[in-house]
């Protein structure tokens, strides 16, 4: 199974935004840091959980195990359900993309166990 974690970060709300992406598995580890342009945190991380996404289906992934500190996109991905419409775009997309894998699962970890993530995050704003 791949682990994947993600976290999304904003300069301001709404901000510069960056993401990152820590991808575990098969023995190696990946790195991704990616400009998100000026967006609100929240919109960072759920941007985040697609980008991982789409880098796990390039990379011919199925068995995917998603870590975010986000419990606002856990429970919105775990419900399929978003309070607010702005995200359920976004929600949408995950949803869609999720039917790329044999299994997608998403968890939440407390920010101390995301640390590479969000200096991926950070690092992306930094360098846009």
């Amino acid at each position: 199974m791949i682990e994947v974690f993600v976290d999304g970060a904003s300069a301001g709300d709404p901000g510069q935004s960056g993401a990152g992406v820590f991808i575990k598995g098969h023995g190696k580890a990946e790195e991704f840091s990616i400009p998100l342009g000026l967006m609100s945190n929240h919109e960072a991380e759920y941007h985040a959980v697609i980008k991982g996404m789409e880098i796990c289906i390039q990379n011919g992934f199925k068995v995917v195990s998603f870590r975010t500190d986000s419990q606002l996109v856990d429970r919105a991905v775990e419900k399929q359900y978003v309070k607010n419409n702005q995200y359920s775009p976004l929600l949408e997309k995950i949803l869609e993309l999720a039917k790329e894998f044999d299994l997608f699962f998403i968890k939440w970890i407390p920010s101390k166990e995301n640390k590479v993530a969000d200096q991926l995050a950070r690092y992306a704003i930094r360098n846009q």
